[in-house]
């Protein structure tokens, strides 16, 4: 328990100090009119309060990272509570306050552009397609789990199928609506209960104990630890607790409606942290309530994350902890899928060029998007999963490296970013090379046997080193020429 408290400490004092200090590196000006001062549409650009911002950012981004995400990671045993407080810290927060400020700076502009902008042409196409079909990758995945769970509490003429279509038929309204209509008006809420959750169980931690210390045993607690090494099968695991690609396409949203840029680092930095406080708690609370990481592996091997989610939140916190469990698990995937089709909408419009302040330009972007993500939602859950949580973690290497080059072309302290931009490239590298899913596939079919866990870490590093060597050539000639100013 006192671990537990020392990290807890570390990723709330910690996130404070080095948030004020990136703030200061990246430059915030008051004085600059948002986006929202000079383009409002009454549809996408509409100014808000900063609290609620501040809560439909968290809602944004959390999903099930931070609970399912962390009482899955867990199992990789206190490397986990490390990689969530220290990943928070210099890496995601980092990552999901630049990108919101990059996008506050360019008009609200969605990810593809900001980074294409920063590395290329040829990357922006590349980024287009990607992040677009990321967008839909997540709102086809988090309709499955609520989906599920609805239908255990509901009659049982209302099945998986049905509320699969009433969920979709959500993200349409959410994804087409003006954004104070639906989405200003419930994230708030929601937000407040998932946070009113995680302090409830934050309590009872601390009434029932039973988390173990880290020193008592620092090492891989999978079944399986040879398949399931710590690098870097943790770091794409648990994403959304500690940095996750997918956040930087959900800042421009919220980029399009902040009214002071002093106001940035307490919607994109703050929420950041808040979910790595929240993974924190969670990671925690599936030790303490199941009684070790033994216990806790059989009762995943029995059941699903949901099932564990609610018997914890029900058994700690009583009927009202039961309500507050179905509102966290329900809707937080609920409310990242719907933004995550909302994001694709505002993609698409962006490259295309197309102005989405006419219903009737909102629906010729948004069906082709709805049909396909439906289309992928007949595929099976487990495959959509896996892709899902590679494809997220590479596009927050592209998302570092775009960062780290628009930092460096200012003249600015880099290195923020390029750190955490060389370790998310060896990571995501490792793990295609290494995962069941990735090449290993490819080598186990025409040869028998899979890619080699040394020889997968080696073409991570080597990747990674390269990606340095193509920067500092970049940067050789970028030190000769005058600093780019905004």
């Amino acid at each position: 328990m006192i671990s537990f408290i020392i990290a807890l400490g570390v990723l709330v004092i910690g996130s404070y100090f080095y948030g004020r200090f990136v703030s200061k590196v990246f430059g915030v000006d008051p004085s600059k009119p948002t986006p929202v001062k000079r383009m409002a549409d009454g549809v996408d650009y509409v100014e808000l309060p900063t609290w609620k911002i501040y809560l439909i950012q968290f809602l944004n981004i959390a999903g099930l990272g931070p609970i399912f995400g962390a009482v899955m990671g867990i199992m990789f045993g206190p490397a986990a509570f490390l990689w969530i407080v220290f990943g928070t810290i210099f890496g995601g927060a980092v990552h999901d306050f630049l990108s919101g400020m990059l996008s506050i700076r360019r008009d609200g502009a969605s990810l593809p552009e900001l980074v294409g902008e920063q590395l290329g042409n040829r990357i922006k196409q590349v980024m287009r397609g990607f992040a677009v079909l990321l967008m839909i990758l997540v709102g086809a995945v988090f309709v499955y789990n609520p989906a599920d769970l609805l239908a255990m509490l509901t009659p049982e003429h209302l099945d998986k199928m049905f509320w699969i279509v009433v969920i979709f038929a959500y993200y349409m309204a959410a994804t087409l609506l003006p954004v104070d209509k639906l989405i200003g008006k419930l994230y708030p809420l929601f937000g407040i209960a998932l946070l009113f959750m995680a302090v409830g169980i934050l309590t009872m931690l601390f009434v029932n104990g039973g988390v173990p210390e880290m020193w008592d045993g620092f090492y891989n607690h999978k079944p399986d630890p040879d398949s399931n090494p710590i690098f870097p099968m943790m770091f794409v695991s648990i994403a959304c607790g500690a940095i996750s690609g997918f956040h930087a396409t959900q800042s421009p949203m919220m980029a399009r409606c902040i009214s002071n840029e002093k106001h940035a680092r307490i919607v994109f930095y703050g929420a950041m942290v808040t979910e790595g406080v929240v993974a924190l708690i969670w990671a925690a609370a599936a030790i303490a309530c199941t009684g070790g990481y033994d216990n806790l592996q059989q009762t995943l091997a029995g059941s699903t994350p949901a099932v564990l989610v609610n018997n914890l939140s029900t058994s700690w916190l009583g009927t009202f902890g039961g309500i507050l469990a179905i509102l966290g698990v329900i809707a937080a995937p609920i409310t990242s899928g719907d933004t995550a089709l909302r994001s694709a909408r505002l993609m698409t419009a962006d490259f295309m060029g197309v102005e989405q302040k006419s219903i009737v330009k909102r629906l010729m972007v948004s069906i082709p998007i709805f049909v396909l993500t439906f289309i992928i939602m007949l595929l099976p859950y487990e495959v959509l999963w896996r892709y899902f949580a590679w494809c997220n973690q590479e596009l927050s290497v592209f998302t570092l490296w775009a960062l780290t080059v628009y930092l460096a072309a200012r003249k600015k302290l880099y290195i923020v970013t390029l750190i955490p931009a060389l370790f998310m490239t060896a990571v995501t590298t490792t793990y295609i090379f290494f995962a069941p899913e990735g090449f290993s596939a490819l080598t186990t079919a025409a040869w028998g046997m899979p890619v080699p866990y040394e020889v997968a870490v080696g073409i991570g590093v080597l990747v990674s080193a390269l990606f340095l060597a193509i920067f500092t050539m970049w940067l050789r000639g970028a030190e000769s020429r005058e600093p780019v100013m905004d």
